[in-house]
């Protein structure tokens, strides 16, 4: 589709035809690889046959009352062409080896990369999972020249919400990403129940944790597949719980396949709606203790975030949730808000506190939610009229 919106398909052609030309040549060097040795090697196949043929018939020429026959003659060139083969065989596995090692060294050096995050010695698995979330001085960068967390503290309690924002860049996906280990903090600590998640059984960390994501992965199977993913013995009833209660269960009886549709590379056979409704349903079937959305309404319509709206409130019931949104509705519904601002954590309170203290929050408000609440209000009555 973009090709065709920016009509580029001449200069795609040419790419194309560029790397096919490079991948011919590269196919005629490996053809061409080792003929030197391959064609001496027939010459001496060939002249081995030839020499007992010529001293054979020779033999009986000269000495025709001898017990040489042309038979033996022949069976003499037949075992030694038996005798060629596997030697040829052998002999050629050298340039194949070379062949094949272009491939296996990249293969190797992938396998053979050391894993950045892994369980430490007697990791702790601790049994039911209470909620307890607890960042406490948190530093994080990937270049040291450029920090993108600085001390970062906060709580979070059990069956509690927080809702972090701030503007783009700021960090906040960077501090949720950090709780279930993708990536490791630089100093300070980060608590679940009173456990150093460095501590904790990494499988039982992430097997505890339900995140939804703005970019909503799925695999090119299955709408039952993609489900069975976050539980892979579900039961029937299950997966038609968790898909009504994420407000996409009608939309997939509808479908002429239903829940063995296939949705396409990424999901592409469903809209972005569709898409994160099936996320959260995903994630209710996990059912996990800690739940994490990372601004999982941002690209929904009015309606669609309508019925996401009330797919969250049974997913994050009775759970700790760490929330990212842009959306002023979900924000309010949080029992706290944390305002990240350059990395760091720059304010923290309710809505009505926040917008008192005239800071970044106010700003915040002031040029994405006031405007939008201010244009929904001028078209009612318009509507009405």
């Amino acid at each position: 589709m973009l090709v065709k919106l920016f009509t580029m398909e001449n200069s795609e052609y040419g790419k194309y035809e560029k790397v096919n030309g490079e991948m011919t040549g590269l196919n005629i060097k490996e053809r061409m690889a080792g003929r030197w040795f391959r064609a001496t090697l027939g010459i001496l196949t060939s002249t081995g046959p030839m020499v007992i043929y010529l001293v054979g018939g020779l033999l009986l020429l000269k000495y025709g009352n001898t017990n040489l026959t042309v038979g033996s003659i022949t069976v003499m060139v037949a075992l030694l062409e038996r005798l060629y083969r596997p030697v040829n065989m052998l002999l050629n596995m050298q340039v194949d080896i070379v062949r094949s090692m272009a491939i296996f060294s990249r293969i190797f050096e992938y396998y053979d990369m050391p894993l950045e995050i892994e369980n430490k010695p007697g990791a702790v698995l601790p049994g039911r999972m209470e909620g307890l979330v607890e960042y406490k001085n948190v530093y994080f960068h990937y270049n040291e020249d450029a920090p993108l967390l600085r001390d970062i503290s906060f709580t979070v309690k059990p069956g509690r919400s927080v809702a972090i924002v701030g503007p783009s860049g700021s960090g906040k996906s960077t501090i949720i990403n950090l709780l279930p280990r993708l990536f490791d903090i630089v100093s300070g600590e980060i608590l679940l129940d009173g456990h150093d998640i460095r501590n904790l059984d990494l499988r039982w960390l992430r097997s505890n944790i339900g995140l939804v994501t703005q970019d909503t992965y799925l695999f090119n199977g299955t709408i039952r597949e993609n489900l069975l993913y976050a539980a892979p013995g579900a039961a029937e009833e299950s997966i038609i719980k968790a898909c009504s209660e994420a407000n996409i269960h009608d939309f997939i009886v509808s479908l002429p396949g239903g829940y063995e549709t296939e949705v396409g590379n990424r999901g592409i056979k469903l809209s972005g709606g569709e898409r994160q409704r099936l996320s959260i349903a995903r994630v209710i079937l996990k059912n996990p203790g800690l739940v994490i959305l990372d601004e999982a309404t941002s690209a929904l319509d009015s309606i669609s975030e309508s019925l996401i709206q009330d797919a969250i409130e049974p997913l994050l019931k009775g759970k700790t949730s760490l929330v990212i949104a842009h959306r002023l509705s979900t924000i309010m519904a949080c029992d706290e808000i944390l305002v990240v601002s350059g990395g760091s954590l720059v304010e923290r309170g309710s809505h009505a506190e926040l917008l008192e203290l005239n800071g970044v929050y106010r700003e915040f408000y002031e040029t994405q939610f006031r405007r939008a609440l201010e244009d929904a209000e001028h078209r009612v009555p318009k509507e009405n009229e």
